[in-house]
């Protein structure tokens, strides 16, 4: 038997779903490359591959050249290829006055509608992207916190917006920033921004809620901008 076996079409595809769930990916979430997928589940290339495209045409993944695989949002077969095409033609700075649309008032929802669970959860996301060892493991906690403001909205119509809107932020093709240290200093400006958020969500202001997102947007858009 060859170290990686070949599996028929049903067989990837119940090992790509599996690891999918196993994993607790979620829309928006990227999968590990292709060669790190074949040592994990033993398929061969072929196989996976196989599977990938069943998963595509079935709309629980798409995926863009040369920046991955993602998690489609819940919503048939087209969505991912319309989303897709959108990663295509959405600009950064599009991208980002998207974002400044949306989200403030995301934010405002959940200081209204966050339950005590949801804002106990923002908080241990937020403490968790403050001791990320490495910029990678923040932007990941990053994108949690994010995602679960959304989530604190209890408005499945907002999170769904929100999922789709991220994965075209995913596959956008940013300007590559130049990091000057292995992780996020402890003065980066986006700690005490997203303590200001939690803090209005907590107390129920949705007006400061929303103000404070605008302004930990507008602080990200300056550092992607204005900094390199």
């Amino acid at each position: 038997m060859t170290k990686f076996e070949r599996f028929g079409r049903e067989e990837a595809i119940a090992a790509l779903t599996g690891f999918i769930r196993a994993g607790g990916y979620r829309p928006g979430d990227r999968l590990p490359p292709e060669r790190e997928l074949i040592v994990s589940l033993g398929m061969s290339r072929s196989s996976l591959r196989r599977g990938l495209e069943a998963l595509e045409h079935d709309g629980l993944i798409w995926r863009h050249v040369g920046k991955g695989t993602f998690i489609a949002a819940q919503g048939g077969a087209g969505g991912s290829s319309s989303l897709s095409e959108l990663s295509r033609q959405v600009t950064p700075v599009q991208l980002m006055r998207a974002r400044l649309a949306l989200e403030p008032a995301i934010a405002r929802e959940a200081a209204i509608n966050a339950s005590a669970d949801e804002v106990a959860r923002l908080k241990a996301i937020k403490e968790a992207a403050e001791s990320a060892p490495d910029w990678d493991s923040y932007e990941a906690q990053d994108d949690h916190f994010h995602r679960a403001v959304a989530a604190a909205t209890g408005n499945v119509l907002l999170l769904s917006l929100f999922d789709q809107m991220n994965q075209v932020r995913r596959a956008v093709a940013w300007n590559t920033v130049v990091r000057k240290s292995e992780r996020p200093p402890r003065d980066h400006s986006s700690f005490a921004e997203h303590n200001a958020l939690v803090d209005a969500i907590e107390a129920r202001d949705p007006n400061a809620a929303q103000a404070a997102m605008r302004a930990h947007l507008g602080s990200v858009s300056k550092r992607l901008f204005e900094e390199h």
